[in-house]
């Protein structure tokens, strides 16, 4: 009498999302280049579709931002980051994440302003510092009004600091209340107030140099009178 033997394999949930976000994330680049292909082809005279594609263009790079924040997640496994540290020069930085979003900032009429200086330079992780600036541009640009300000500058602590502000009505008491809480308290599914800042907060604390932390404040008023959002790094 012969017996078979029954062969169970778990499926590792986690590494199949993984593949499957990083497969998306690469779809999603395909598209904002097409995206911004056909909005070259548009006639300047056409208004109205200039706008649609520009607000499509937004959808897709918040999207693209979402998925590469997950992604970076799950590699660091929801605790620590793995940061990559090198000279960069910070004014080149803000102004390629600004670039990044030309087509948007355009069509909406937003003036963004960097102030920083010509040859600032810090150490960190530039990669990562993108990823960040690019999420807190992007909401400015969504919940700001027509002007915001990204400036960059070394403290009297000796910590080099981003803040980005804009005029909108600012952020949220929730929110607020949100960016103090510690790593292992976020709730990552309150929208606004979940990834991004969780996200954040990991790159921030990610940068350190002895027992100095880099860290993020938010908070409303500022020079638009709006909501402000500070990094600062060691």
């Amino acid at each position: 009498m012969s017996s078979s033997k029954q062969v169970t394999s778990s499926i590792d949930f986690s590494s199949v999302l993984a593949a499957a976000v990083h497969d998306m994330k690469n779809s999603l680049f395909l598209l904002i280049q097409s995206i911004e292909t056909l909005s070259d082809s548009l006639s300047p005279q056409n208004t109205e579709a200039r706008e649609q594609v520009a607000s499509v263009h937004y959808e897709a790079s918040r999207l693209n931002t979402n998925l590469v924040q997950i992604l970076s997640l799950y590699r660091a496994e929801l605790e620590s980051l793995p940061i990559t540290v090198d000279e960069c020069f910070v004014k080149d930085l803000v102004e390629d994440v600004v670039g990044s979003n030309a087509l948007y900032v355009s069509q909406k009429n937003i003036e963004i302003t960097v102030d920083a200086e010509e040859d600032l330079s810090w150490y960190l992780d530039s990669e990562l510092i993108y990823l960040l600036l690019n999420d807190v541009i992007i909401n400015a640009m969504r919940y700001g009004t027509s002007k915001i300000l990204v400036s960059a500058h070394i403290d009297e602590d000796e910590f080099m600091t981003l803040r980005v502000e804009d005029d909108g009505s600012g952020y949220p008491e929730a929110m607020l209340s949100k960016s103090h809480d510690a790593l292992c308290d976020f709730e990552l599914s309150q929208g606004r107030t979940g990834l991004g800042l969780f996200f954040a907060k990991l790159i921030a604390n990610a940068h350190s140099q002895g027992d100095r932390i880099g860290s993020i404040t938010l908070y409303n008023g500022g020079s638009l009178g709006g909501s402000v959002f500070e990094v600062k790094i060691p």
